[in-house]
């Protein structure tokens, strides 16, 4: 089972997220938070369950999707990943300051 290590931005993220889609809908807010929480859960049983994320071409660090949401991890090893951040689709990755240093120009 492999240990799930939260980067500060990925929590911002999260709660940014939340205060935003609450200004319309608190319940869809905290279902949307479920959600991520239960996308990143059951990265602790399927760590390789990702893709790599298309921009990065990187092997360690994919991305799951959860609605319109990209949640990028870096897999340090078989046992511990860290969330890096929860990404909006629509929004270029290469603005994303959690991977603004790892994005390779193409």
């Amino acid at each position: 089972m492999a240990e799930i290590i939260w980067s500060p931005r990925s929590i911002t993220d999260i709660n940014e997220i939340a205060e935003f889609i609450a200004k319309d809908s608190f319940q869809y807010a905290e279902s949307q938070t479920n959600q991520f929480l239960s996308k990143i859960k059951a990265l602790e049983k399927h760590p390789f369950s990702g893709r790599i994320v298309p921009e990065l071409g990187i092997n360690n660090v994919p991305q799951i999707l959860c609605g319109h949401y990209r949640i990028i991890y870096e897999m340090i090893n078989n046992h511990t990943i860290t969330i890096l951040t929860v990404h909006h689709q629509s929004r270029l990755l290469k603005n994303n300051p959690s991977v603004k240093r790892r994005f390779r120009k193409k």
